[in-house]
């Protein structure tokens, strides 16, 4: 059988589990408009990745209509699988479930299976980004949402009892209105990339961050300077060897690589379930020990990194100072200068909402760690304590109680969310835990929003079920 005729089968049976679980349900939430009769969507979702698809399809099942995707990428292009991303693999076991929320034919393996058949499926190490990527694209269209590419927010504004989001098109400026944002941003949606301050002395394009997209074939014959020790400095050092630089270097502050991948102990359902059910006090330390074993190199990015000649490490060896000097990268480090014509920069990623332009407008107004909680002496974590506050629901809270409810309306589901919900909004690992109690937190407050609404509508409720004469009839007529 072909491909096409396995997926054609494949997609008939999603259509039928759809069905049999009840996946469908009746429409619930009243009508509104916005201003001029604009339309009100009930949810609007930035980013339709990974988690913006997943809330979606979530929201959906749950019945909840008129929610609205939008993605600043084109389609296929969401998220990082195919801009910034340069690892091979993804680092997740294959056998991982994602955004599928419960539904095996929705599943990765389900799609790899039919797409490239189940021999290839017990061949796979580790997924495949491209793979992914299509996965994901496929899975939107099974899922049959409302995604809308090639749109941008760039503010949000209270009104009334919703918002108003000012997005930038192909077509100009534009404005939806929505009961509930949220932004499912991914790992730089509470911030932007981390720059370190060496690199300020250098012409801009003489330096590129991991987070950027770059054509890296333009790093043939070049000398390369990689900064960093984690998974996105190898991922640079391994892409810009296989497109002919000269010679890649690594330079690390710390004098070891990290060794430890603490995703894979977080990944039990007591933790990823109820790390949210915490006390401050507990989620702060859990945090300060996540944060501080950082992302280690993959075994086989590392291994495809020193299979090079031209690769080489300087750990131990935080660089100080960048100038240019005829013409070349003049990098100082503790054990002298060295000379390169780019800078690779895997320094990850910097959480400040002033960063983020649809949120920097009041961005002082949001409570963060930092105003809601004081750590035990010699338990300070000031990167930590940069992270917003959120409430249950993976809402904004304020800084000043009552000086800006409406920030309850704004829902966080990237990076930013983890000290205060856990690691279930920032990958597959956690997605299946994070996705339910977020869809959750919607309901919940779309129905409680609607509650006098729904009541008036039971009080007219007078729909017939039974009629006691035409039973009568029916007995009169048997006897």
């Amino acid at each position: 059988m072909s491909a096409s005729s396995r997926l054609n089968d494949l997609e008939r049976t999603i259509a039928r589990d759809l069905e049999r679980v009840e996946a469908s349900p009746r429409a619930w939430l009243p009508r509104r408009s916005g201003p001029d009769g604009a339309p009100l969507h009930n949810v609007v979702i930035v980013g339709a990745g990974l988690s913006g698809l997943s809330i979606g399809f979530g929201l959906k099942r749950q019945g909840v209509g008129d929610v609205v995707l939008i993605d600043r990428s084109a389609e296929g292009r969401e998220g990082p699988w195919l801009s910034c991303a340069r690892m091979d693999t993804l680092r997740s076991p294959k056998h991982l479930s994602g955004p599928d929320l419960g539904l095996p034919s929705l599943t990765y393996r389900a799609w790899f299976e039919a797409s490239h058949g189940e021999d290839a499926w017990e061949a796979v190490g580790k997924i495949d980004r491209a793979d992914w990527m299509d996965y994901l694209t496929w899975y939107r269209r099974m899922a049959a949402l409302d995604v809308r590419n090639g749109v941008t927010l760039t503010a949000i504004r209270p009104l009334e009892d919703y918002l108003a989001l000012d997005i930038a098109t192909a077509e100009g400026p534009s404005r939806l209105y929505a009961r509930k944002l949220v932004l499912a941003t991914g790992i730089e949606g509470a911030g932007g990339l981390a720059v370190p301050g060496f690199v300020n002395e250098l012409p801009r394009e003489r330096w590129t961050h991991s987070g950027e997209s770059v054509d890296t074939s333009g790093l043939e014959g070049l000398d390369i300077g990689v900064v960093g020790a984690a998974s996105s400095a190898f991922d640079w050092s391994v892409a810009a060897l296989r497109n002919g630089a000269r010679s890649v270097a690594l330079f690390a502050r710390a004098s070891e690589l990290p060794k430890t991948e603490v995703l894979a102990w977080s990944n039990f359902p007591g933790f990823l379930g109820h790390f949210a059910d915490l006390d401050a006090t507990r989620r702060w330390r859990f945090m300060k020990r996540f944060f501080e074993l950082k992302v280690p190199p993959t075994q086989e990015m590392y291994r495809a990194a020193h299979a090079f000649p031209n690769f080489r490490t300087e750990l131990g060896c935080p660089p100080q100072r960048a100038t240019m000097q005829d013409g070349r990268i003049a990098l100082e480090t503790p054990r002298g200068t060295f000379t390169f014509d780019h800078l690779l920069l895997g320094t990850g990623y910097a959480i400040d909402l002033a960063m983020r332009p649809e949120l920097a407008p009041f961005a002082d107004r949001i409570a963060l760690w930092s105003d809601r909680f004081t750590p035990p002496e010699g338990e300070e974590d000031a990167a930590l304590a940069c992270y917003p506050y959120l409430g249950r629901d993976f809402e904004f809270t304020e800084k000043e109680p009552g000086a800006a409810p409406w920030l309850a309306r704004i829902h966080v589901f990237n990076n930013g969310a983890v000290p205060s919900l856990g690691p279930i909004c920032n990958g597959i690992t956690g997605l299946k835990y994070g996705v339910p109690r977020m869809v959750a937190a919607l309901t919940r407050g779309l129905f409680l929003a609607d509650a006098d609404a729904h009541y008036a509508d039971l009080m007219a409720y007078d729909e017939e079920h039974f009629r006691a004469a035409d039973t009568g009839r029916a007995a009169l007529a048997e006897g």
